[in-house]
């Protein structure tokens, strides 16, 4: 069994979701975890994953979502994740590519989400782009002020530098279509060194579909593509890698109720 740590469901029409969530139990990717990126959409994940017994989700605002609405007090957050579906907080973070937030404001919003899954104990779920060195500090900082939080690096394509932080902070890095790029050769360089406990795996579909469907639809099913790229820069079986990334995965979403036949 795999699980998709990271797709986007509401991004299919409401039809097309079951084809979408049967196509990834029949590749073997019985559990899936569909993001939030605003908190008008938080209804919208909870009721997909109110629909499928093994689709979770997640609350909370993107980078690129920071500056759209007044922005919200912890306490918002806290609430909207009193959910038994809602396993996460986030896609938080900062995204420098784009910039489409002022970057005072998507610092404070990040750091807000932070805050929201330190009081929760439900894992922060990280966006990074072209941010290392302030995402970094401010993943520091509030450790170091706050104290230990749980998250996870998503579809992981900064430098080595951010995954070492994340990582020695207590932080887990999850891999998506891009590990299977001609061009991601640093990239697996440091999935094959990072501590085995701290793998995932996600497709943060419908985008980054993963060789051979690059620049196709992504779709949750082929999470185990990336899966198959990550065991063999490990030099391990594909079911091994299922094994590990799942029972990660399982861990740091400590809400996940994972199907009857592999709990």
């Amino acid at each position: 069994m795999l699980i998709d740590s990271h797709c986007h469901l509401d991004h299919w029409r409401e039809e097309e979701i079951p084809g979408v969530v049967l196509r990834a139990a029949e590749a073997g990717v019985r559990t899936l975890i569909t993001i939030g990126t605003r908190l008008v959409q938080a209804a919208t994940v909870k009721r997909i994953a109110e629909t499928f017994p093994d689709v979770w989700c997640t609350v909370g605002i993107h980078p690129h979502q920071a500056a759209e609405a007044p922005m919200p007090p912890v306490a918002e957050f806290v609430a909207l994740a009193d959910h038994p579906k809602v396993v996460g907080i986030g896609e938080a973070g900062l995204d420098y590519h784009y910039d489409r937030a002022p970057r005072d404001i998507a610092a404070e919003v990040f750091r807000r989400q932070i805050r929201a899954a330190r009081i929760t104990g439900l894992p922060l779920v990280i966006h990074a782009r072209d941010a290392d060195a302030d995402l970094a500090a401010i993943l520091s900082d509030e450790h170091d002020q706050g104290g230990a939080f749980p998250f996870v690096l998503h579809c992981f394509s900064s430098g080595r530098a951010l995954a070492e932080t994340g990582v020695a902070l207590g932080g887990s890095v999850s891999f998506s279509g891009i590990l299977t790029f001609r061009r991601s050769d640093e990239l697996r360089a440091l999935a094959r060194d990072l501590p085995a406990d701290r793998l995932l795996v996600e497709t943060d579909a419908p985008f980054l579909a993963p060789e051979p469907f690059r620049g196709k639809r992504c779709e949750p099913a082929m999470v185990a593509y990336t899966a198959a790229a990550l065991a063999a820069v490990r030099g391990v079986s594909v079911a091994e890698i299922a094994d590990l990334t799942t029972a990660n995965a399982a861990r740091l979403f400590a809400r996940l109720r994972l199907p009857e036949a592999v709990s």
